[in-house]
């Protein structure tokens, strides 16, 4: 049995809902001048663990149950001491944000967290349970209805009830989201003996990958007066020589100038700190500890009976480049390569698309991002440098030689793989050379053939297999991820409509089926307020572009040089916008001319 459930405190009042996942079974507890239900929420989380029951939130290890294990420790609480707990919670965030974790073997009940499964606190994948509601395309969006730290009055409180029933009501729907994933969880977890419940893909990758190497005999951390801490390789400095290998050569000029530069440079930091150009074929080539980049701009390409487009990528890149030359973090040895390899194996075991795969995909790319990471036991920047630099100079040798050939036009290139146009006569050639590459290399590469390519630039592009596959990047994508914005997914639909199957803007916009997809979503902090002309609406708001309706505004704090002067910065400035958290007040009619402009910026150029 799993519960699904979200506290709200307030000086003078505590509330708890709840609602069973797969049934229309729902509890509210209050705390308040006006009703004290401190036995009653002891006793029924005493019944869910009699029933073996798990309690499903979001943030909930980091701040409901903390706030929740007090009242349960006391038996018997104020709406003061819990709001104090939870105040004591959010301020040491920024300090210390394990201060008020209560660890699994201290707490009274199970708990699920979505937010840590989804990997949310990673800051840049950041998301709130607000725009998982705009997400999820619910009826109503609800902010929190009074400021943070309001003494409420009695009947305010069935006000807050409401909204934290409908903060429930969306965990429980996020959670038939993430089932797979949760299922997985308890899977791993009883496999390995460890409590996997709560961590993000990349954290079990990493985790996994430290129990192999501890199998093998690695020892991943040292034990001093400090206590534990993660082995690691510090260095003072790189050589970008140390990080390329020794077959790498060039024949083009342009492409030889940048070996020879980035050979003579010595960095002390991994982020940023190079970017070198070259003009090659009237292709402009980028080179950075960003990664490879190079792209043509507003053109469409379109495969026919002599020209086909051809995209070859390299299998699994990060891990295949330490795997085929042998690259570690120095003080992890050899080992790392074999565990390597051997959860690469793995990964190729599980279906694509499954959870297990996902993970060992994550996994294996999150090791190499770990090697960055000042706080892992896989850090060692030399290693992280082999790669990303090695890397593009491997793929840069495959462009130049690609290049050479007949008729063959690089479309882009990046980090981990080329496209190409060229004529059908010469695909033996290719063939050949990519074969020539991979034996030097000791890289494996994989290539999908498309029928069409509209390329705005290298960030934003479509791409259309010969088996009708759409590959989307930047603008043109609309099958989002949950911790990405949704809004106004009509836009990237009707261009990809009209870039793919030649469908007029404006008659594809007017008819299109689906009103969800033209709603946006507009965001400020609690710092910040919205005004839909002059009327404050809740901070995470839903809307769309309308011919009536009124301007929306943000309005930020003042800025230091002018202390008194609140900003106000326009959303679709220019437009007016009708704001519907609730469905019910999408009454105003849509203003089909915005969302045109749009879709017309994605594709008048490549049509």
């Amino acid at each position: 049995m799993r519960i699904a459930y979200d506290c709200e405190t307030y000086v003078n009042c505590f509330t708890l809902s709840a609602e069973h996942v797969d049934y229309p079974i729902k509890w509210a507890f209050e705390i308040s001048p006006w009703k004290d239900d401190s036995r009653a929420i002891v006793e029924w989380v005493q019944w869910l663990v009699g029933h073996g029951a798990q309690m499903v939130g979001f943030n909930n290890v980091g701040f409901d149950y903390p706030v929740l294990h007090t009242l349960l420790q006391m038996g018997k609480a104020t709406p003061q001491i819990l709001y104090d707990k939870a105040m004591s919670i959010i301020h040491a965030q920024d300090s210390n944000r394990f201060a008020s974790i209560v660890y699994p073997s201290d707490r009274y009940i199970e708990q699920i967290d979505l937010f840590k499964i989804h990997h949310f606190d990673n800051k840049a994948r950041s998301t709130s349970l607000k725009a998982l509601e705009f997400n999820m395309r619910m009826d109503n969006i609800s902010d929190l209805p009074f400021p943070v730290g309001s003494i409420l009055t009695r009947d305010q409180v069935p006000v807050l009830l409401d909204y934290n029933a409908h903060d429930a009501t969306a965990t429980k729907r996020f959670y038939h989201q993430s089932i797979e994933q949760i299922e997985f969880r308890v899977a791993l977890s009883k496999k390995h003996g460890k409590d996997f419940l709560n961590y993000s893909d990349v954290k079990i990758g990493k985790e996994i990958f430290q129990m192999e190497l501890e199998k093998a005999g690695v020892q991943c951390y040292k034990y001093g007066p400090n206590g534990r801490e993660p082995a690691q390789t510090k260095r003072a400095s790189i050589a970008i020589k140390d990080c390329i290998p020794d077959f790498i050569h060039f024949e083009n000029p342009e492409f030889n100038r940048i070996h020879q530069w980035l050979k003579e440079q010595v960095i002390v930091d991994t982020k940023g700190a190079f970017k070198v150009e070259a003009m090659v074929d009237g292709l402009e080539f980028v080179v950075g500890t960003g990664g490879l980049h190079a792209s043509v701009n507003n053109r469409v390409y379109e495969a026919d009976a002599d020209c086909m487009i051809l995209d070859i990528d390299v299998t699994s890149l990060y891990p295949s480049i330490a795997i085929g030359q042998g690259y570690y973090p120095e003080h992890l040895g050899k080992q790392f390569v074999s565990t390597y390899r051997t959860l690469r194996t793995q990964r190729i075991g599980y279906k694509k698309g499954s959870a297990e795969n996902a993970m060992l995909k994550l996994a294996l790319n999150g090791v190499y991002g770990a090697s960055g990471d000042k706080f892992s036991i896989f850090y060692d920047p030399l290693f992280t440098m082999k790669i990303t630099i090695g890397g593009q100079m491997m793929v840069l040798m495959l462009v130049e030689r690609l290049m050479m050939l007949e008729s063959v036009e690089i479309i882009q290139a990046n980090t981990d793989g080329i496209t190409l146009s060229m004529n059908r006569d010469v695909y033996a050639d290719v063939i050949y050379s990519c074969d020539y590459w991979e034996k030097m290399t000791n890289l494996t590469l994989e290539s999908v053939q498309y029928s069409k390519m509209a390329i705005r630039d290298v960030n934003n592009y479509l791409a259309v297999s010969v088996d009708g596959k759409v590959k989307r990047k930047g603008a043109y994508e609309h099958d989002m991820e949950w911790h990405q914005n949704a809004s106004a997914l009509v836009i990237a639909k009707v261009a990809e409509q009209v870039l793919v199957h030649g469908k007029p803007i404006r008659e594809t916009v007017v008819n299109w089926p689906d009103k969800m997809d033209f709603m946006l979503r507009c965001k400020v902090p609690r710092s910040s307020h919205l005004l839909w002309g002059e009327t404050q609406v809740q901070n995470t708001c839903r809307y769309y572009v309308s011919t009536e309706g009124q301007s929306l505004t943000k309005v930020m704090p003042p800025l230091a040089k002018k202390p008194d002067h609140w900003r106000r910065i326009g959303v679709e400035s220019g437009w007016t916008v009708c704001v519907c958290n609730d469905l019910r007040d999408a009454t105003m009619p849509i203003n089909y001319e915005y969302y045109v402009s749009e879709i017309e910026k994605l594709t008048l150029g490549l049509i």
